[in-house]
């Protein structure tokens, strides 16, 4: 147990190292619809599709290292977990393919292209990246929520303070998509920041938690129908 916490809690934390550069890293490529005419750099758009890749990567390993546990409580939480990863890690591989793919553009698509072909074939790349980013990052980090802080509150196997934030943050955090979805405001924004705080407060703080203190080591798990007190198992025989 103590090993899965270590091992669960880095690749949250990886994934907070990896995410939060990208987004400055995209930023010309975003934002400058001439971007695919200009002579600007790629490498830092590159750098940042790594990134995102190595985020989506670690996004689903976490899923995979908890699995064993959070099946002790709930298989159908546990499945629910791994497969919110595994989309949310699809959209963000999606939204690289269109940056990389605007990449091609910006070297090689000048060439015997019309420049206003060009330059709406950049924005529509865009477009899909934003609406991949809203999708994934966006929506399914709450889903992952419910289901993991469900049974983390359930089980005690972190203070409960922790999980109860993710589970205030997942409803902000949808009705915040909600809101983008049907324009109240921008997805890069304030408003939509302030709207991510809560999840990214609950994540960050499981993966410190994790990696520092561990499971704890007295809650009830539920286990093919029979209550074992793991404080209770440790104690010897005729002790």
């Amino acid at each position: 147990m103590r090993k899965t916490a270590l091992v669960a809690g880095a690749l949250y934390l990886i994934t907070f190292v990896t995410s939060i550069p990208a987004l400055p890293l995209y930023h010309d490529i975003l934002h400058n619809q001439s971007y695919v005419l200009g002579s600007a750099s790629d490498t830092g758009v590159l750098i940042g599709a790594v990134l995102e890749v190595l985020c989506a990567l670690a996004g689903i390993a976490t899923a995979v290292v908890l699995f064993p546990v959070i099946k002790r409580k709930s298989e159908t939480a546990a499945l629910g977990f791994v497969t919110a990863r595994v989309l949310e890690a699809s959209m963000i591989f999606v939204g690289v393919l269109s940056v990389l793919s605007i990449v091609t553009l910006h070297k090689n698509g000048a060439a015997g292209a019309e420049t206003a072909s060009l330059v709406s074939t950049g924005r529509s790349l865009v477009a899909l990246h934003d609406w991949t980013f809203l999708l994934g990052p966006g929506i399914m980090p709450a889903v992952n929520a419910l289901c993991l802080a469900t049974v983390l509150y359930r089980t005690r196997l972190v203070p409960r303070i922790i999980p109860t934030v993710g589970l205030i943050g997942a409803p902000i955090l949808l009705a915040s998509a909600v809101a983008i979805l049907f324009g109240a405001y921008d997805q890069v924004s304030s408003v939509s920041a302030l709207t991510a705080l809560p999840i990214a407060a609950w994540e960050f703080s499981l993966g410190v938690w994790l990696v520092v203190k561990g499971f704890r080591y007295s809650p009830v798990i539920v286990t093919d129908s029979t209550v074992v007190d793991l404080d209770a198992a440790a104690v010897p025989a005729g002790v």
